[in-house]
């Protein structure tokens, strides 16, 4: 057996839905950028699932069904309220509020076609509302209802805030959403479909796969992104904070990636969504310091930016919480990881890779009155 850390290398299946191949992203053989620039998020959610983009009339029903389910079951809320909020991880709360759904779906357990596309449509549909249900509940509001009207990047600001969303910060959201939707197989969606491959249900998978993308080296980045910039504070500090950070071997969050060698194609639109946004706000430092740390790390480790690097200033400039980056992230990847949960169960095959085993040999039990 070769040995491969981290499956690093490893083709592990194959899949119609992303390709990565010289650094180009592409969801269904449409290039990430073509998406960026003319698509909106509910146009690539049906590309992702259906392998097209939708006519008019299929755009519609589609986008009418995700409208008639975003509403959270009232155990839901009554579950969120009934946390320590103050003391519970975002991440935390949408993993386990997602296994609860699954509770509640009496679909759950219902593995036919029909019934894991209605399915997919709720948990897409649902994953917004959860996600500022919770940031509502937890700064002593009530969760704002959906409004059937508004994609699912303005019903999202405007469940978070209360107000309906300036339509740059739609853009900037619905492109943020673009971007995260799939990215072949990362370790959340490879998570999930470790899980479905076992024929478990579509809750579990995304219960999983939400697991997965808490940690800090996959969803977890963007916000570390944050935290670092609040440290350095004022543009005047960034290069001696960065300059000290990497003689002292530190990573830096939101630069480079183990797929890309040139640069992660996402980045550039986030960053020019970057600019544009602190503009607006009036806090241009949040760009500018993140500029200035691009043009170091890069010079100095050959280390391009990642997705996660200026969609931490794009999400801070709309005034979400930083330690809702990640949730925000699961409400986008939802999509991509549907899509491989179906692709998964079309032609399953259980996945269980082996290990080279390391440890000691020919050991003889010794009985417990004669260890020493």
């Amino acid at each position: 057996m070769t040995v491969s850390r981290g499956l690093e290398g490893v083709v592990a299946t194959q899949s119609s839905i992303s390709s990565i191949i010289d650094d180009v992203l592409t969801y269904r053989g449409y290039n990430i950028d073509d998406l960026a620039e003319n698509a909106s998020f509910e146009e690539v959610v049906y590309l992702l699932w259906f392998g097209k983009l939708p006519t008019e009339e299929e755009y519609h029903t589609f986008t009418q069904q995700l409208s008639e389910h975003a509403t959270l079951p009232e155990e839901v809320i009554d579950h969120l309220k009934s946390y320590d909020l103050q003391h519970v991880h975002p991440m935390a709360a949408l993993r386990t509020a997602v296994s609860m759904l699954g509770v509640l779906d009496k679909e759950a357990d219902d593995d036919s076609v029909e019934a894991n596309r209605r399915k997919a449509i709720r948990l897409q549909a649902q994953l917004p509302t959860l996600v500022t249900a919770f940031s509502r509940i937890r700064n002593g509001g009530e969760p704002v209802a959906p409004k059937m009207e508004l994609s699912i990047a303005a019903n999202f600001l405007y469940m978070l805030t209360g107000k309906e969303p300036d339509e740059i910060s739609v853009e900037a959201f619905n492109k943020a959403l673009v971007l995260h939707a799939d990215h072949e197989l990362n370790a959340s969606t490879f998570t999930a479909r470790v899980c479905v491959a076992t024929l478990s249900d579509m809750y579990s998978g995304i219960t999983s796969a939400i697991g997965a993308l808490k940690g800090p080296l996959h969803g977890g980045a963007n916000e570390r992104v944050m935290r670092m910039l609040s440290e350095i504070g004022t543009v005047d500090n960034a290069e001696p904070y960065i300059q000290k950070a990497l003689d002292n071997k530190e990573k830096i969050m939101g630069f480079g990636h183990r797929v890309y060698r040139t640069g992660d194609p996402r980045a550039k639109h986030l960053k020019k969504m970057s600019s544009e946004l602190t503009k607006v706000t009036g806090e241009t430092k949040w760009y500018d310091m993140s500029v200035t740390i691009e043009d170091i790390v890069t010079g100095q480790k050959n280390l391009p930016p990642n997705v996660d690097f200026y969609s931490a200033s794009v999400y801070h400039s709309l005034g979400i919480d930083h330690d809702l980056f990640t949730p925000i992230f699961a409400v986008s990847r939802v999509s991509g990881w549907i899509a491989h949960i179906l692709e998964q169960y079309e032609n399953n095959r259980l996945i269980r890779p082996r290990a080279e085993y390391v440890g000691k040999v020919k050991e003889t039990f010794v009985p417990m009155a004669d260890r020493g």
